[in-house]
């Protein structure tokens, strides 16, 4: 065991625009930021689990409606919440992923409990929460998670295609997810991702999230990954794997490999971005759009946030 740890996280990529962002607004996404690495460091402090940290750092941003994630989840065009989430452990790539569920108050619990507690992979719709009330996880009020600034981004989209009306929305208004990267005392890695999905998604519509290789990846051998964008893209190039396989097999740095794959996803309409962390502590933070809501901690104790194209501070 050594004294090095790696802690990183995102709130979503597609930050609202610089023009729309307010001292106040910018002020509350950091402190939401900064209470997720706080809680996910204070494990990897301890000398606790890469896998520990990412859920508790993923499980604070859940709880935090500035984010789409549980009790800030946007809604389907038929005003429900669907929520995904999916987490790994880098030891022995188990992992554990839920889809289209509302109720447990913790999406990333539910996945960590497929995991830990399923022969299964993926669990979706009523069986996975009936598997979850099952295993007692807590669940919460459906009042709980409606909040309502992405109930309103539901109505102006709605009223928009009702129009006919371009689309003029920025990403902020479209998509997000909030996810964790973890590299512990151990060499350990893990990974963490959970969503609302996208505003307006059609009911069923499952992005990338819950999709171990495309949002969610974790071994020990190359890289931890937790995606955040237009899902549909990331699925189609298997990115966090295709990160993975770009360090395993091809040599790449986690550096060189994450930039290459965010630059290619662009133009194929893979607007986003991820986390990234190794079994050395490197970690990258890379995105294509006009903002990421991110941070990173590290055993200096220091917890650092950015929002726009600048460097965490």
């Amino acid at each position: 065991m050594d004294q090095n740890w790696t802690l990183a996280i995102h709130g979503g990529a597609g930050a609202l625009a610089k023009a729309r962002m307010t001292p106040e607004l910018d002020a509350g996404f950091r402190d939401g930021l900064r209470a997720a690495l706080a809680a996910g460091a204070r494990i990897l402090a301890a000398g606790g689990a890469a896998l520990d940290a990412v859920t508790h750092a993923v499980m604070a941003l859940e709880e935090d409606p500035q984010f789409n994630a549980a009790r800030g989840a946007v809604f389907t065009t038929d005003g429900r919440q669907e929520m995904d989430a999916a987490i790994m452990d880098g030891r022995d790539r188990r992992a554990g992923a839920v889809a289209g569920i509302c109720g447990p108050r913790h999406p990333v619990l539910a996945a960590r409990a497929v995991m830990e507690k399923s022969d299964a992979v993926l669990l979706a719709g009523e069986g996975a929460l009936r598997f979850c009330r099952a295993q007692g996880l807590e669940f919460a009020d459906p009042a709980w998670f409606h909040t309502e600034r992405p109930w309103q981004a539901l109505q102006k989209e709605l009223q928009r295609r009702q129009s006919n009306a371009p689309d003029l929305r920025d990403d902020a208004d479209r998509h997000g997810t909030v996810g964790a990267v973890a590299r512990d005392r151990f060499a350990n890695l893990a990974a963490a991702t959970s969503t609302g999905g996208m505003t307006a998604k059609r009911p069923g519509r499952i992005g990338d999230s819950p999709i171990i290789g495309a949002g969610t990846w974790a071994e020990n051998a190359s890289c931890a990954i937790s995606a955040t964008g237009h899902g549909e893209t990331f699925i189609r190039y298997a990115a966090a794997h295709e990160i993975a396989a770009r360090i395993r097999l091809g040599g790449q740095s986690l550096q060189q490999a994450a930039a290459a794959v965010v630059a290619e996803l662009l133009p194929l309409g893979g607007s986003g971005g991820l986390i990234g962390v190794d079994a050395a502590g490197n970690a990258v933070l890379p995105f294509n759009c006009e903002g990421m809501y991110r941070g990173i901690a590290r055993a200096d104790g220091a917890l650092l946030t950015a929002i726009y194209d600048e460097a965490p501070g």
